[in-house]
């Protein structure tokens, strides 16, 4: 499961040693750990990674399909994660240490900022592939965080884009070798420590309202249950 810590003006949120999937327990947890990050004194940032060889694999398929009659409810739960962390009130930087996918690929790009291991590691909208239409929510969220090229790229062909290439197409803002990536998001953080406050959210807010008003639609216009099933 998630787990926080602090250090100095950063706080480190780690999303957890498996696939990090977004069952409703563990996004649960990660708003509750959420919660204490925006209790927080300024300044303060946030650095999102994982331990392992995922950073997060995206929707709890596998739970969802065994709970079909809680899809509207799921579906809202996610676009109210992915609303909450794009408007957070302080810099957030996603450390990728791992494969990033599907709904964890969205959560990445509610980040401010995004550091990806360069060697290893892929990160990829695989919607396409697997059948299943990006919600109205999501698709705004993408479109407002990578360039017209690189989001057709990512959402029509479902291509998996290693670190380097996800830096050149400016998925993310660095690529490092993996011992770097944590420490390198870190001094990101720091750096940007001093912004938090209300006149940063009313920022990110203003700058993405489009986007925050799909993602807080009912459902997120979320695809039909049925397509799970594809």
């Amino acid at each position: 499961m998630p787990t926080l810590d602090r250090h100095d003006t950063v706080f480190v949120l780690d999303l957890g040693d498996t696939e990090n999937r977004f069952h409703p327990d563990w996004m649960t947890s990660v708003n509750s750990l959420l919660d204490e990050v925006e209790k927080g004194d300024d300044p303060r940032a946030l650095v999102t990674t994982a331990t392992g060889k995922i950073w997060s694999n995206g929707l709890d398929l596998e739970w969802l399909m065994e709970h079909p009659e809680r899809f509207a409810s799921y579906t809202g739960q996610v676009h109210a994660l992915f609303a909450r962390v794009l408007g957070l009130p302080m810099v957030t930087v996603a450390a990728l240490q791992g494969h990033t996918f599907a709904a964890g690929a969205m959560l990445s790009l509610c980040h401010d900022l995004r550091v990806m291991r360069a060697d290893r590691g892929y990160w990829c909208l695989p919607e396409a592939d697997i059948n299943i239409p990006f919600s109205v929510g999501m698709s705004a969220l993408i479109q407002a965080r990578l360039t017209p090229q690189t989001a057709h790229e990512a959402m029509v062909t479902a291509r998996r884009f290693g670190g380097v290439d996800a830096y050149a197409k400016q998925i993310v803002d660095d690529a490092r070798p993996e011992a770097e990536v944590r420490e390198t998001a870190m001094a990101l953080a720091r750096q940007h420590a001093g912004k938090a406050g209300p006149a940063l959210q009313t920022i990110k807010t203003r700058m993405y309202a489009s986007v925050l008003t799909a993602l807080r639609a009912e459902g997120g216009n979320a695809p039909d249950p049925q397509l799970l099933n594809n």
